[in-house]
């Protein structure tokens, strides 16, 4: 593989490594953010929420400055966004301003869910787009695990009403990071066609080892068709209506699993289950594990098997697993013994192996793929933008229903994901190994 390529993409997917870190470091706070300011379970739902707003802000607002400044410089002003909520969230002085914080942190994971996997797929060959896109979810998952593990770290050094500040200000590191590396990174070839930049996009594409570079830069000018189509066209018409629902259907179910209850309150249904805190914190560290490892084995093989025969098996893994869960939070209700709470954990770990081998490694892929060069930043923010949507309204729920019973709200995510595996053996293409432009014509676009 060409190493300009892989660089760029890695760096473009520290986005993602941020994006998980932010979106699971509030697990290992909420006991503490609940006493500190008094938080009933509707208003620390809320609380987790704040940053989703935020995250349904940054999906939205993405695509406009990612097609006049660029995906690299967007990425740039990203990562400062991510340094002031680390900074910030660590020194709150209130409920309020922590929210403004949280809230400015959300920003930036939408806007990383939409730039960085658009950036990858924009600068990779066919045959590799799979798998360097799924970097981005390589990444996601990383910070994660990152997050528990600091989280679970921290804890240890039983440093009481500055532990859970530390836990928000260590993301401060990685996002500064992120800045510098920005600078190492070409920018897109597809923006800069766009841009009328011919030129410096064929000086890009041999950086990158593409093939054919003439007859690519051709297949670009192809696909954008700017003397019948402009940059500035509106996203929702009737051409675009397929690649519009795909989007829209694939980012509702990813989170209609109930992934980011887990994510978000992780350590909390553990306790729900019967462990104890630190325990809580160690299973939710496996919890981050097993989705490392399975997110790798999706990568492997997700430009060989293909996006829908993972998101066939990860469907299957999703309803075993919370018919599981569910079935034991009915039988225990808030009394559980060891049995019951082994029964949760490996069944959790299941849903989350499911996750990674399959929505975990497809869902920023196949956005990615799905809409035409001209249109593909207003695509991919409103793919991001629906999966932020009721990533807040399940974060937001989640407490408030697992209040009357576990049960109902696990039963509920597995009805859900039935759905999702009828959708995607009946409605899903599959776009492994197609260039871009090519998917463009199989979807009837001109």
């Amino acid at each position: 593989m060409n190493t300009v390529l892989f660089r760029a993409s890695v760096i473009a997917a520290l986005g993602g490594f941020l994006f998980g870190f932010d979106t699971a470091v509030i697990s290992g706070t909420t006991d503490q953010l609940r006493e500190v300011f008094g938080l009933t379970p509707n208003t620390l739902g809320f609380t987790v929420a704040s940053a989703l707003i935020g995250t349904i802000l940054g999906a939205i607002l993405a695509g406009k400055p990612s097609d006049t400044l660029g995906r690299r410089r967007t990425l740039s002003w990203i990562a400062v966004l991510y340094f002031i909520s680390a900074i910030g969230s660590g020194l709150a002085w209130d409920w309020y301003s922590f929210l403004i914080f949280r809230l400015i942190g959300g920003l930036a994971v939408g806007g990383s869910s939409v730039v960085a996997p658009m950036y990858i797929a924009e600068i990779s060959p066919a045959r590799l787009r799979g798998r360097l896109v799924a970097i981005t979810q390589l990444n996601v998952v990383s910070g994660i695990l990152a997050a528990y593990l600091s989280n679970y770290l921290i804890a240890q050094f039983q440093l009481g009403s500055a532990e859970w500040r530390l836990m928000f200000g260590v993301e401060a590191l990685p996002a500064a990071l992120f800045f510098l590396l920005l600078f190492v990174t070409p920018l897109s070839p597809r923006w800069l066609v766009a841009q009328g930049r011919r030129e410096e996009a064929v000086a890009v594409l041999h950086s990158l080892g593409a093939d054919s570079v003439e007859k690519l830069i051709q297949q670009i000018e192809e696909s954008l068709a700017l003397e019948r189509h402009s940059m500035q066209e509106p996203l929702f018409q009737k051409a675009y209506r397929q690649p519009i629902l795909l989007a829209i259907a694939i980012a509702t179910f990813n989170q209609l699993s109930g992934i980011n209850a887990l994510m978000y309150y992780a350590p909390h249904i553990f306790q729900m289950a019967g462990a104890g805190e630190d325990s809580a914190l160690l299973q939710a560290v496996a919890v981050g594990g097993t989705m490392l490892v399975f997110t790798l084995a999706g990568l492997a093989v997700i430009d060989h098997i293909g996006r829908r025969k993972l998101m066939i098996i990860g469907s299957i893994g999703y309803i075993a697993s919370l018919v599981a869960v569910a079935g034991a939070f009915y039988s225990y209700g808030t009394d559980f013994d060891d049995f019951g709470s082994t029964v949760v954990l490996a069944s959790l770990l299941v849903f989350i192996a499911a996750h990674g081998l399959g929505q975990g490694a497809v869902i920023w892929v196949f956005l990615s793929e799905t809409f035409p060069n001209r249109v593909r930043a207003r695509g991919q923010a409103l793919g991001s933008f629906t999966h932020w949507f009721f990533a807040a309204l399940i974060s937001w729920t989640f407490p408030i229903i697992a209040d009357v019973s576990g049960g109902h709200a696990f039963a509920f995510y597995a009805v859900m994901m039935v759905l999702q595996l009828v959708w995607v053996v009946r409605v899903m293409p599959e776009t492994k190994g197609i260039p871009l432009e090519e998917i463009q014509r199989r979807l009837g676009i001109d």
